[in-house]
C-alpha cells in the first residue's frame, strides 16, 4: 500500500489552502494525503482533522482533511503575505522532506511561496522551492521538468535572462540535463529505456550554421557521443516542430534549451494540467505549476485542478519506484 503524500502548505496568504481543501474534496478515496499547516487557515467549513502520526491519514482521509498541524505565529489575511510567517512556511517544506526521506510519506507535493516574504521575513537565500529542495537534500544538481499526459518538458536552463542561455548553457550542463532525466524516468516514471528529444538552440536548429553555430560546434558531437544501451536521444531538433502531436508521440520527453521554449509548448497545450516534477532528488516532488495567485485568494474561485494532477502524479510515480 502506498504511503500518503506529504503537502506543504506554501504561503497561507495565496490560494494553496484552498486548493488544499478542494484537491481533497476531489481525491479524498483515492489520492490520501495529508496537510502541513496550520487548520485555521483552511477555508471557512473545510472538515479537517488533526493527526500526529502520517500513517493515520489514510483513514481520516475518508472523512476529513488530515493536517499536521503547525501553528504559524502571525494572523493570515487573503492576498498580504506576511513576512512574520515565513519560518513557518519553511518549516512545512523542511518537516515534508524530512517525513519522506523517512519514508514516512511517499512524497512531497508544495504548494506555491512567496519567495519576497521569505526573503524578507526568514532570509531565504534560494531562488525558489527547487534549489531549497536540493540543499535540503544535499544535491549539487537537479533537473526542472513540467509534465502532463500530453507532453513532459526539461528547459536546461531556467530563470535567467534570454541574453546569458548561450553561455550559461554548457556541455557539462547539457550532459548532465539529459542524464537527470533519463533516469528521473527510468526511476520514476517507470520508462525502462527513455526516449529523449533535444531542441536546438537557434531556429531551425542553426540551419546548417547559417543561423547559429552552437549544434555543429558541440551540441550534436555530445548527443552522438552518448550511451545509446539504457536510453536513446535524438536531435538537436527545431524546436519549432517538435511539440505537434506527431512529434510528441516520437518520445517520452524533450530538452530544451531556455525557459520559454520549454514551457510555451506545454502552457498551450494544456494549461491547467501542467506539474512541475523536480529530478535528481532522492524522493519525489511535485507541485502545481501556478503561484500564490494573491490576487484571488480568498475569493472561493482558485482552480485546483494543477494540485490535484500534482497529487495524482506524485502517487503515480510513487508506484513506480
Amino acid at each position: 500500500m502506498i504511503r500518503p503524500i506529504a503537502l506543504s502548505c506554501g504561503d497561507p496568504a495565496g490560494v494553496g489552502p484552498e486548493i488544499a481543501a478542494k484537491a481533497w474534496s476531489e481525491l479524498r478515496a483515492t489520492c490520501p494525503f495529508f496537510y502541513i499547516g496550520d487548520a485555521a487557515h483552511l477555508p471557512s467549513g473545510t472538515p479537517a482533522q488533526q493527526i500526529t502520526d502520517p500513517a493515520q491519514a489514510r483513514d481520516v482521509s475518508a472523512t476529513a482533511l488530515p493536517v499536521l498541524q503547525l501553528d504559524f505565529p502571525a494572523p493570515n489575511v487573503h492576498g498580504r503575505p506576511d513576512p512574520a510567517n515565513a519560518p513557518s512556511v519553511i518549516d512545512s517544506i523542511e518537516a515534508g522532506v524530512s517525513l519522506v526521506q523517512s519514508g514516512t510519506a511517499s512524497a512531497l507535493c508544495t504548494a506555491p511561496i512567496n519567495k519576497k516574504a521569505l526573503i524578507d521575513g526568514a532570509g531565504f537565500a534560494y531562488p525558489g522551492h527547487t534549489e531549497f529542495l536540493a540543499a535540503l537534500a544535499g544535491r549539487k544538481r537537479v533537473v526542472m521538468m513540467l509534465a502532463s499526459d500530453q507532453l513532459r518538458v526539461v528547459p536546461a536552463t531556467i530563470h535567467i535572462p534570454l541574453s546569458r542561455v548561450p553561455s550559461a548553457l554548457t556541455p557539462e550542463l547539457l550532459k548532465e540535463t539529459i542524464s537527470i532525466t533519463a533516469e528521473g524516468l527510468k526511476k520514476q516514471f517507470g520508462i525502462a529505456h527513455p526516449r529523449i528529444a533535444i531542441a536546438g538552440l537557434n531556429p531551425h536548429a542553426g540551419e546548417g550554421g547559417k543561423m547559429g553555430h552552437e549544434e555543429l560546434d558541440w551540441i550534436a558531437p555530445l548527443i552522438a557521443d552518448l550511451p545509446s544501451d539504457t536510453y536513446s536521444v535524438t536531435g538537436p531538433h527545431p524546436a519549432d516542430t517538435m511539440f505537434h502531436a506527431a512529434a510528441r508521440a516520437r518520445y517520452d520527453a524533450a530538452v530544451a534549451m531556455y525557459h520559454d521554449q520549454a514551457l510555451i509548448p506545454i502552457k498551450t497545450l494544456d494549461f491547467d494540467r501542467g506539474v512541475n516534477v523536480t529530478l535528481g532528488l532522492p524522493f519525489i516532488r511535485t507541485s502545481p505549476d501556478h503561484g500564490t495567485a494573491l490576487d484571488i485568494a480568498g475569493q472561493g474561485v482558485a482552480n485546483p485542478t494543477s494540485l490535484i494532477e500534482a497529487l495524482k502524479l506524485a502517487q503515480r510515480m510513487a508506484q513506480s519506484t
